[in-house]
């Protein structure tokens, strides 16, 4: 009786396995990686919000390699050591390709742990050089920082035909220094003469002095590569001083009209900067975008939203391409792939870094209007 109940019980629990097994191999598991709580999580939603919106949309179109797509979801709540706590629980959960990390920090500490396992990686905002020289499974969906330098430098030279040029930049910020580093170097190879670069700290309030020091130069342009709130700060005290001339930005200036009041949001009029797509493109797909993001999840979608749903579409296309979940095969169909998103044309260098345009976007009239599209 015993050997029968033995017998019976090792059946059970082979049909099990072999139902699990048969379950999964029905479905092709990609794990997404994102700070959905904490000081950075507005960032970690709208990008996980954009990969599972995409996710849904090829799901409904039959999925990839005849199955459809499950997503196994961790939250790394912005810091660096649960992000890699957090990849590892991916990892024992199957999945066969990753859409994360976020941030920049934590994308590079994630990088490292997915080169060693040959894991494809693919961070959608991920922009610090660092995270693609972990391994060549490591992708970007998101230009580097120092492109948008390069790009503004480009649109200030070709579009507006800048002669002089001012920089004032945050020198307690990697961001900040990165982008007005290629911006300076990008306008002497243009050659745009930098007539001053002034400084402050990540704490300053006031930047008056600065200000106006580089107003007495009457530059044509002045170059604020920072983050919103500080954007704010600068263009309205910059006005308050004089100056009249455009002010150019990278992404950080995304958001810049949201903190401005209603009577104050002419401190901007007629400024540019760079991002990863622009809601104002009249592209059919985006305006889709646009509409569905809305619908699903009740509010217009950012730039890290537009990179994730992207990448949901760029990893779904390399596993198809691959004909198979097998990880060397989907980091070789990564080298060589083509797409044409929302964000833009993409092609990944050797180093797995896109090959694409940016999108420069004008404030006027207390709006945002597409300005320009630039590739380098």
């Amino acid at each position: 009786m015993k050997k029968i109940l033995a017998a019976a019980m090792a059946m059970v629990m082979a049909l099990s396995l072999f139902t699990a097994c048969s379950k999964n191999e029905d479905t092709v598991k990609i794990g997404i990686l994102a700070p959905l709580t904490g000081n950075v999580s507005v960032y970690g939603i709208a990008s996980k919000n954009g990969t599972v919106m995409g996710i849904d949309e090829i799901n409904a179109k039959g999925g990839i390699l005849g199955k459809q797509i499950t997503t196994a979801i961790q939250d790394e709540k912005g810091d660096v050591a649960e992000a890699v706590t957090a990849y590892d629980k991916l990892v024992s959960d199957k999945i066969v390709a990753l859409i994360g990390d976020v941030t920049s920090n934590p994308s590079v500490a994630v990088a490292e742990r997915a080169a060693k396992d040959g894991m494809p990686m693919l961070t959608p905002t991920g922009t610090t050089a660092d995270i693609t020289k972990k391994g060549p499974n490591v992708f970007r969906t998101c230009f580097m920082d120092p492109f948008q330098g390069q790009v503004m430098a480009t649109f200030a030279a070709d579009n507006l035909k800048v002669k002089t040029a001012a920089i004032i930049v945050n020198n307690s910020d990697d961001y900040s220094k990165g982008l007005a580093k290629s911006f300076k170097e990008t306008c002497e190879a243009k050659g745009i003469q930098v007539v001053i670069e002034e400084a402050y700290g990540a704490t300053d309030k006031m930047f008056e002095t600065q200000l106006t020091k580089i107003n007495a130069l009457n530059p044509d342009v002045l170059y604020v590569p920072d983050y919103y709130n500080t954007i704010a700060l600068i263009a309205t005290q910059a006005r308050q001083i004089g100056f009249t001339g455009p002010m150019l930005g990278g992404d950080g200036w995304d958001g810049v009209l949201g903190v401005l009041t209603e009577d104050n949001k002419s401190v901007v009029d007629n400024c540019y900067f760079s991002n990863h797509y622009s809601p104002e493109n009249t592209d059919e797909r985006l305006a889709n975008f646009r509409k569905s993001y809305q619908e699903k999840y009740g509010e217009e979608p950012n730039a890290f939203a537009a990179l994730g749903y992207d990448s949901a579409y760029i990893m779904a296309m390399a596993i198809e391409k691959a004909g198979s979940t097998d990880k060397a095969a989907i980091v070789e169909a990564l080298k060589g792939l083509e797409y044409d998103g929302i964000t833009g044309h993409i092609t990944f260098d050797d180093n797995g870094d896109p090959i694409k345009e940016a999108f420069i976007t004008k404030l006027e009239n207390g709006g945002a209007t597409l300005a320009a599209k630039v590739s380098l």
